[in-house]
């Protein structure tokens, strides 16, 4: 178990795209990480773009980054939603200054463009956000799988398979 000892915040809120939240949640508590997810509310159930439920363990709030070692952004429309929580954007931005594994998938790069931290960083997301990536400074690449320091970014469900390799390298540094 490669990450035994690790936590892990999965940013959770409606319509995320299933896939993206719940393989790299299982291919991390199957690595031995402490997945923990984190929404809105406490023990709020959120459904997935696909009908696939997720209950949250934490709020937003109750959430202190200095005992976590990674964060995680699903795609599908729960991107445009998380970044509007100013809660959300100073979890980013902290795991950034401590730079802490920060991975995200399609849409998610909405949520580090709300953070301010990508200006510079070679990423990549789903190809109809790569405008949006490229005005808030990045560099923007078509790669099932990109890392830039602590920040591991992917493209779409397919590439998840190369997205979880990434991340877990990172992780385990």
């Amino acid at each position: 178990m490669k990450l035994q000892g690790k936590k892990v915040i999965q940013l959770v809120s409606g319509d995320f795209e299933d896939l993206e939240l719940w393989y790299p949640v299982l291919r991390l508590r199957e690595e031995g990480a402490e997945v923990v997810i984190v929404g809105e509310k406490k023990g709020e159930t959120y459904i997935g773009k696909y009908g696939v439920p997720v209950v949250s363990d934490l709020s937003f709030d109750e959430v202190d980054i200095d005992e976590y070692d990674a964060i995680l952004v699903p795609g599908g429309w729960a991107p445009d939603k998380l970044r509007r929580f100013p809660q959300v954007i100073r979890m980013i931005r902290e795991m950034n200054e401590q730079e802490k594994p920060i991975g995200h998938i399609c849409h998610a790069g909405w949520v580090l463009i709300s953070a301010k931290i990508l200006a510079g960083r070679k990423v990549t997301s789903t190809p109809g956000i790569k405008d949006d990536m490229e005005n808030a400074g990045a560099v923007w690449v078509d790669e099932p799988a990109v890392v830039d320091g602590h920040i591991i970014s992917s493209r779409r469900p397919p590439d998840l398979p190369d997205y979880l390799k990434e991340f877990i390298k990172v992780l385990e540094k």
